[in-house]
């Protein structure tokens, strides 16, 4: 199907893909979606709960959870009609592990 793309495989560490690294920080690269992360900070929420608390509308919810989910920084996971979303930590120890390569390339020179 065109234009239904998976979840990237993510892989630790600072060999990580560039263009995993490069869509997480897109992702990363938005007031919005660092507000979604920020929320699910402290666990899995619905998102009927984060639209109330971003005080944001469904549509542009959607928008942005598909974009961390595309970027693999989120996980959903269906109960009924709900869509429960919660961190992916694998791919925020990806990013980190990319910072951390370039810290060390520079501690290094």
């Amino acid at each position: 199907m065109a234009g239904n793309r998976r979840t990237p495989t993510l892989r630790p560490g600072p060999k990580a893909d560039a263009a995993v690294v490069a869509r997480c920080c897109h992702a990363l690269s938005d007031e919005t979606r660092l507000a979604v992360l920020e929320r699910l900070r402290g666990g899995e929420q619905c998102v009927c709960n984060l639209t109330g608390l971003l005080r944001t509308g469904q549509s542009r919810l959607s928008f942005h959870l598909k974009v961390l989910k595309d970027a693999g920084l989120v996980r959903d996971r269906r109960d009924g009609r709900w869509i429960h979303y919660s961190l992916n930590f694998g791919a925020l120890e990806i990013v980190r592990g990319f910072l951390e390569s370039l810290q060390a390339h520079e501690e290094v020179s």
